[in-house]
């Protein structure tokens, strides 16, 4: 199972990435983590529903010095990432 996500807010240089970053790997969720041009960040992660939807409610809330205003989610039936790890991509 994978999931699209697009986060809006105050989330640049709040450290997002690497609050998503950490937490997947906590939680063995596979994907990778972006910084858009806009000022969102997109996602890319790749696991079981239930670390899945615990990684959603995790990504409302964000680190202390973000601002989430939208989480957007895509639910994916077939995973197209590769990767066995976790990664911050530029």
């Amino acid at each position: 199972m994978a999931i699209h996500v697009l986060i809006t807010g105050v989330v640049h240089h709040v450290g997002f990435r690497k609050f998503v970053r950490h937490h997947a790997r906590k939680k063995g969720i596979y994907g990778w983590v972006r910084n858009l041009p806009d000022g969102s960040v997109e996602a890319y992660l790749c696991g079981e529903h239930a670390s899945l939807s615990e990684m959603v409610k995790l990504m409302h809330i964000g680190p202390p010095t973000a601002q989430v205003d939208n989480v957007h989610v895509e639910w994916e039936n077939d995973v197209t990432y590769t990767s066995s790890d976790f990664e911050i991509r530029r």
